[in-house]
């Protein structure tokens, strides 16, 4: 008989209970008929019978999250990701010792009862009404499945899942309601399976095949008695009875749920006593979540898939629905990486740039015509420790990138790009001095810039005057400065835009003349996208990572296509070719070149030596390199880089030899297809520079601003002929 408070009946918490005991006993709950006590129970802030009635009368179940596979373009494993480590599997593939053991241990009349046991009811009701609390539960297996319905669409949120555990009778009576409905719909083979699916056992493991992997390394249709005992005794407390970090607990528990078992004659005696008596043998299999766990590298390419679907409306239209699907898993997303690229780029880089050195390396390798990237990779893994990072120094700020770098002069084929399709010849002279001050005022999009500023050449000895196949070989800064003086800014950044060609930070492109040396900030993804048009006949392709995605369901989902555009004419884009062949072949990046196939591109050098750069391509791969220090803080001069020393860092030295030899590697065993040229004439640098006789008709336009000296040579009005310095990048 329950104790009386003073001056008679029953406290609030034995009145709720001996209500849920009656409520059961004579089928009230079905029908709704909550007494007045109902506001004891926390149901409604109304404290009436309504509050039973008002409890939703379907529960909606979350899709479970689970593991997300991201597989390169051959189907081998990238990495798995997931919020919740699982994988959904059905009774068929669950050890028929684990199912008769979860039943033994937490609801051993599962296959009596109906959505609430009677008897187990009863016993709670009098525990709890001796301690005058809610100190013992009555829970079937069917409402423990509801509360985890519950905690599982709490996702990460801690309210959420304090209120979806919180021990109350409010809470016990809506899982009751639903676990009523449950019941109805299910029935106890399907609620048993979603109930194995559901459960946490520890360790990250979400799900009993999860829990099998985690424990033994083999999968839930393998457990043996003895480790199907060990995994039911989780549930109750996974912190409590983990076997990892206390295996003498462990044991006893699972001893517990053995005997369990042979009382309820699941197994014999015989069969029970011969398992309590093996000691615990692990086979644990550590956590593999997340692109950490990226192999060749590829861990930033993994969490740039990431930000590609948190940031694309095909997968939801906005970023909480995008973060939930995610979250949710269960996907097998197959991307655009190629396998012997990515090791390619990462052995260059390894082999180059160590990742202890003062700076760093970044790579990234595109396929013209597709857009599709084909690797991704840096000299500092991927990771949080000492020489490792989770910045993403291929990419833009919004993908996970830094605020980019500086390109120098591999931005000087987009002016190129620009001047040729506004009808400029590639057999254009300049006077290309030493130095110079950039021509005021220039054309803009929407105005004039005027300024002071100034710029000079890498090498005292590059005195024009030059055309433009010798100006690029040489990369020679003055000849850029004035070709997009006479041609004007806006074209230069139309070009840039139909190219793909932005700053990483999202902001538009400043409109003025310095654009040409390459001072605004970009990512080695974007310019190697960019490149990839000249190889692709002036036409552009923006970049993609995914080929498909199949969700939990086995359903295809929509994935982003690239977009094409042409950026170019085609004769343009072979006129880049034949320049830019040049550089490799008798300019600036001869270290970069190839061998057996063709190949072209541009060095790069920031001012003041922050970062160096090659970008190039041939048919059918583009890449671009970097090497800097991310912080923009460390001058490359007197620096030792891979266990090279230099003096001062060039794009040539450097990133041309991680260029060459990662996709060297990248087209081992692929077709070799020539780039299309065009003939170009370019100027003899046999005559002195102030020879005007040795010059054709027609082949120097001289810009505003510019002069012959009396005698020969060239001068710049208002600008003496010293030196000086200035910015650009060779």
């Amino acid at each position: 008989m329950p104790k009386k408070r003073d001056g008679g009946g029953l406290s609030k918490t034995q009145q709720a209970a001996k209500f849920l005991g009656v409520s059961v006993l004579a089928g009230a709950v079905l029908a709704g008929l909550a007494l007045p006590a109902a506001g004891a129970l926390g149901l409604t802030a109304k404290g009436s019978v309504e509050g039973f009635d008002n409890i939703p009368a379907n529960l909606k179940t979350p899709q479970l999250s689970q593991r997300t596979r991201i597989l390169d373009a051959n189907g081998g494993e990238i990495a798995k990701v997931y919020s919740r480590d699982r994988t959904v599997v059905g009774l068929k593939d669950m050890s028929p010792y684990i199912q008769k053991a979860i039943v033994a241990i937490e609801d051993a009349r599962f296959y009596e009862h109906g959505a609430v046991d009677l008897k187990g009811i009863l016993r709670a009701v009098n525990k709890n009404a001796q301690s005058g609390g809610v100190s013992q539960g009555a829970s079937t297996l069917t409402q423990q499945y509801v509360k985890n319905v519950f905690i599982e669409e709490a996702g990460d949120d801690p309210d959420k899942v304090a209120q979806a555990t919180q021990q109350t009778i409010g809470r016990k009576i809506k899982e009751l309601k639903y676990a009523i409905q449950v019941e109805k719909e299910l029935g106890k083979q399907k609620i048993l399976q979603n109930y194995l699916n559901i459960t946490f056992f520890g360790q990250q493991a979400y799900g009993i095949e999860a829990a099998a992997q985690r424990y033994f390394s083999k999968h839930a249709k393998d457990l043996n008695l003895e480790e199907s005992a060990l995994l039911a005794g989780l549930v109750q407390s996974p912190s409590r009875y983990d076997p990892v970090n206390d295996p003498q607990e462990a044991t006893r528990r699972r001893n517990t749920v053995l005997q369990r078992m042979a009382d309820l004659k699941d197994v014999t005696q015989a069969q029970a006593d011969a398992a309590a008596k093996k000691p615990i043998k692990l086979a644990v299999s550590r956590p593999k979540n997340g692109c950490i766990t990226a192999s060749d590298g590829a861990g930033f390419f993994c969490d740039y898939i990431r930000k590609v679907f948190l940031g694309d409306r095909s997968f939801g239209k906005n970023r909480k629905i995008r973060a939930q699907r995610w979250n949710e898993g269960g996907m097998t997303i197959r991307t655009t990486l190629d396998p012997q690229t990515q090791k390619s780029i990462q052995a260059s880089l390894g082999d180059h740039v160590y990742d202890d050195d003062p700076v760093a390396g970044a790579a990234t390798i595109v396929e013209p015509g597709t857009g599709k990237i084909l690797g991704m990779g840096q000299s500092r893994p991927y990771g949080f420790g000492e020489n490792q990072t989770v910045i993403n120094l291929s990419v833009d700020h919004r993908m996970g990138g830094g605020a980019g770098y500086q390109p120098g002069s591999t931005f000087k084929p987009v002016i190129a790009a620009a001047a040729l399709e506004q009808g400029t010849s590639p057999e254009q002279e300049y006077p290309s001095p030493y130095r110079m001050p950039y021509p005021s005022p220039v054309q803009t999009c929407d105005g004039e810039w005027q300024g002071t500023d100034s710029t000079q050449n890498e090498n005292k000895e590059e005195v024009g005057p030059y055309g433009m196949k010798e100006a690029t070989a040489k990369s020679v800064n003055t000849y850029f400065v004035q070709l997009i003086s006479d041609m004007g800014i806006c074209p230069a950044v139309k070009m840039a835009q139909k190219m793909g060609i932005e700053r990483a930070d999202g902001k538009p492109l400043q409109q003025v003349p310095s654009m040409t040396l390459g001072v605004q900030e970009m990512s080695p993804l974007t310019m190697a996208a960019g490149y990839a048009a000249f190889a692709n006949g002036g036409e552009y392709c923006s970049p993609v990572a995914i080929e498909s995605i199949t969700d939990a369901r086995g359903r295809q989902l929509k994935v982003p296509q690239t977009s094409c555009r042409g950026a170019m004419s085609k004769k343009t884009a072979d006129t880049i070719n034949t320049l830019l062949k040049g550089v490799v072949e008798d300019g600036t990046g001869r270290e970069a070149g190839l061998r057996g196939r063709d190949s072209a591109g541009k060095t790069g050098t920031s001012d003041s030596r922050y970062a160096a750069w090659f970008v190039g391509y041939t048919p059918n791969a583009a890449g671009a390199v970097w090497v800097g220090d991310p912080q923009h803080k460390r001058k490359m001069y007197d620096i030792t880089i891979g266990g090279v020393p230099h003096d001062k860092v060039y794009g040539a030295d450097t990133p041309g030899p991680i260029w060459r030899d990662a996709m060297t590697g990248a087209l081992d065993g692929r077709p070799a297809p020539g780039l299309p040229t065009v003939p170009i004439d370019d100027p003899a640098k046999d005559k002195s520079p102030g020879d005007d006789g040795d010059k054709q008709p027609g082949k120097h336009k001289p810009g505003r601003g510019h002069g012959k000296k009396p005698g020969g040579g060239w001068s710049i009005p208002g600008f003496p002929d010293i030196l000086g310095g200035g910015n650009g990048g060779w």
